[in-house]
């Protein structure tokens, strides 16, 4: 079926992989309980949107020249690390805040309070589409995986790469509207537990500096 190979094995490890968490993931997680689903699904539409450019330019040959240029990958590996660093340090500084914060740790209206200005500029559309972009390993990962099923005697290829990203999206979407929800509903539970969100959110920070640390160690191979 246009040109795609195996299918449902093609959908079952596509599956497995969007299930594995990752810094996109985890920060629509964050900005869901942070900020509610409205404006978690604005970093969600980042990262489709990122992933389906990366699609696109794995397509287009990129994935080739990353391989075949050291120093580009090079170029593209530490921005995305040094990127993913700069978040994990805003998120660890949040939650040092939120930690040592005595003021209105018992009062139910903080939780009605405004919005600092601070996470007003947050902009979470853009930063999970930098997070995106900024990952050479998604471009080789795409080329390398959707190129297994499929079909090299088919006519139109692109046709084939088309289809197989839009199932990709479509996992994506569904994975990613379950975590807003569940991180809004966690956000629920826990909204007055103040020490307990710090820690939270000292774990995610924690997180993403070992994901800046995994990409910055990967190589092109």
């Amino acid at each position: 079926m246009l040109g795609i190979t195996d299918l449902s094995t093609y959908l079952v490890g596509l599956a497995l992989i969007i299930l594995l968490p990752g810094p996109n993931s985890l920060y629509v997680v964050s900005v869901a309980a942070r900020r509610g689903p409205r404006v978690a699904y604005r970093a969600a539409a980042g990262v489709l949107c990122g992933d389906t450019v990366l699609m696109t330019l794995s397509a287009g040959g990129v994935a080739s020249l990353l391989q075949t240029s050291p120093v580009l990958f090079a170029v593209v590996k530490f921005a995305g690390a040094g990127y993913l660093t700069w978040l994990a340090a805003g998120m660890l500084r949040g939650a040092w805040a939120l930690w040592h914060g005595r003021q209105d740790r018992q009062d139910p209206a903080a939780d009605r309070a405004p919005r600092t200005p601070k996470e007003a500029v947050e902009r979470p559309y853009r930063r999970a589409l930098v997070v995106s972009l900024l990952n050479p390993k998604a471009i080789l990962f795409f080329i390398s995986f959707f190129v297994q099923f499929v079909d090299p005697s088919y006519a139109h290829p692109v046709l084939s790469f088309l289809t197989l990203g839009a199932w990709a999206q479509l996992f994506s979407l569904t994975y990613l509207s379950v975590l807003i929800f569940s991180g809004t509903y966690l956000a629920a539970t826990f909204r007055r537990r103040r020490r307990l969100t710090a820690g939270l959110s000292a774990g995610a920070g924690a997180a993403f500096l070992g994901f800046a640390a995994k990409l910055s160690l990967a190589s092109a191979g």
